[in-house]
């Protein structure tokens, strides 16, 4: 949505695809807070910010790109603000920040603890304003590449039925992420890659695919999240014994040290028997009821209604959780991807602003600062090009491969598919990685595939057809799984949220400060893997300490 304002005002005629209502998408589901360097509750500035998420990034963040966003983010909450976005405040009337993990400054500009939903109906607005149309639950299924250049989408129609071409001069990705590939993620079942799987598709490098961060407080046994905004506030974590045990792990930030190292914690004390039914616990009860009540309304209710735990009086059961995926298409500054005509933002691109670990409140910052940056990009483009209609030949063949997949009347349904693929990655490919689980995995990845030729899709309608989406995504689901698993095999040491804990357990920077870039070979049908160098500017490796 940020994308498209940012083409509008630019001049350029727009519309937004998307497979839900906007307001529905998954961004509606950020709780704690958006980060900029305001100074509002302490010393803070862009440079500070810029250093926080280098080193946050375990030192593969791309430093050009990050000194942008954070030069950046102060005029875009700004504006935010001034379009109507309803901040919290500090007594004395400026935008109230909290502290986040691995922050040298509380820079949390937050709305209580919905911040992604207040943002997401503000920008709403802005498109309804502008008479932006929507093309709402439209199904979007392949890029159109003709003539060297991406002109338009395929998209399913849920709502009518049938393939549609939706022709574009230019077209932006901001599809989110790809949770789902777990059974346990913070994700909303949108979240399933559409967006990397349709360049992998078009012959486009994914860049940094093995780094999945998991959210060290999601709910047991829901995978629900519990904002950082809650550690932010003061909550503890503890142990089955009442333990604070972060003091062991990070003595100085505590609860606040960045989330790989927070869910590694909790994951060792779980692994080591000092878990509670495979969980830990989030303790809020000193913050007091007014302070809960104000600051933490929705992780309140999240509590009452899926753990049935009120955390005023009892503490949470929390486990992480797959949560934000680090790597993505890969882009420029501009949001440009090597494909003329294509750009791509937020957590579907991989700039690469959050490296190895992504820090708490950057997120909805990025897909903010960069939204803008790619909608103008793509607006300038597009103004100054003609347009060449995409052949009819490509919406053909499309049509003839959706048959193909209607057609088939015997076969196996997604679901188990599915079913599996969350688990085993789970196993396989969870906070910590093993390099015989890892290869484990690509064995699994394979099998699956191989099933997934022969997949059935017992809905043969064409209105709200979910059985044939379910179906499309799953093979996205797949195809990016294979890509962090040969990515994750190859990195051989740990940085941010990759840990190979028995066989590669410290950083290694002689060999793997490099971006890995991942294609897909059509010829092998699989992936091919590469690397490029980290764009250095000032900040230079150190270990980190929390």
């Amino acid at each position: 949505m940020r994308a498209a304002i940012a083409a509008h005002d630019a001049g350029a005629d727009v519309a937004v695809v998307s497979k839900l209502h906007p307001t529905r998408s998954h961004s509606g589901a950020a709780e704690g807070g958006i980060n900029a360097a305001l100074g509002n509750a302490a010393d803070d500035s862009p440079e500070t910010h810029a250093f926080d998420t280098v080193k946050g990034s375990d030192y593969l963040g791309d430093q050009d790109a990050i000194e942008i966003f954070t030069a950046e983010a102060p005029g875009d909450i700004y504006q935010l603000e001034h379009w109507g976005a309803v901040f919290s405040r500090a007594a004395d009337g400026r935008l109230a920040q909290r502290p986040f993990g691995a922050a040298g400054s509380p820079r949390t500009v937050f709305a209580a603890d919905i911040t992604g939903h207040v943002l997401i109906q503000v920008l709403y607005e802005q498109l309804v304003k502008r008479d932006i149309k929507v093309y709402e639950e439209y199904f979007a299924w392949q890029l159109v590449v003709d003539d060297d250049r991406c002109q338009g989408v395929l998209a399913w129609d849920l709502l009518h039925g049938g393939l549609k071409a939706v022709g574009a001069k230019t077209v932006v990705l901001a599809t989110g992420g790809q949770g789902r590939i777990y059974r346990v993620t913070t994700n909303a079942y949108a979240c399933t890659g559409d967006g990397s799987a349709m360049a992998l598709r078009a012959g486009l490098p994914l860049k940094d695919m093995e780094f999945m961060q998991f959210h060290p407080t999601t709910l047991y046994p829901t995978g629900i999240l519990l904002t950082e905004g809650c550690r932010g506030e003061g909550a503890y974590l503890i142990n089955k014994d009442g333990e604070r045990f972060m003091k062991r792990y990070a003595p100085n930030a505590l609860e606040l040290a960045s989330r790989d190292v927070v869910s590694r914690s909790e994951m060792t004390e779980i692994e080591e028997g000092r878990g509670i039914n495979g969980s830990v616990m989030l303790d809020m009860r000193h913050l007091g009821a007014e302070r809960i009540i104000e600051r933490l309304p929705g992780s309140r209710e999240l509590a009452m209604t899926f753990a049935g735990v009120d955390p005023i009086y009892e503490p949470v059961p929390v486990r992480p959780g797959a949560h934000y995926h680090m790597g993505g298409v890969e882009t420029g500054n501009e949001g440009e991807t090597e494909l003329t005509g294509l750009y791509a933002a937020g957590e579907v691109a991989c700039v690469s602003v959050h490296g190895a670990n992504r820090l708490g409140g950057n997120s909805l910052m990025e897909t903010i600062t960069f939204g803008r940056r790619a909608g103008t990009a793509a607006a300038e483009w597009a103004l100054t090009h003609t347009t060449i209609t995409a052949g009819e030949s490509i919406l053909a063949d499309a049509e003839r491969e959706l048959k193909r997949l209607l057609d088939r009347e015997k076969g196996e349904r997604p679901w188990q598919i599915r079913e599996d693929l969350g688990s085993s990655m789970l196993e396989n490919f969870g906070v910590f990685r093993y390099g015989d689980r890892m290869e484990k995995q690509i064995e699994i990845i394979d099998e699956l595939r191989e099933r997934y030729q022969h997949v059935v899709v017992e809905d043969k309608g064409d209105i709200f057809n979910s059985d044939l989406t379910q179906a499309i995504e799953l093979g996205y689901c797949l195809d990016l799984a294979a890509c962090m698993l040969q990515a994750g095999l190859a990195r051989q040491e740990s940085r941010g949220a990759h840990s190979r804990p028995k066989d590669y357990p410290n950083r290694d920077d002689e060999s793997f400060m490099k971006h890995s870039i991942t294609r897909w070979n059509f010829e092998g049908d699989g992936p091919e893997l590469s690397y490029k160098p980290v764009r250095f500017t000032k900040y230079q490796p150190e270990e980190r300490k929390y």
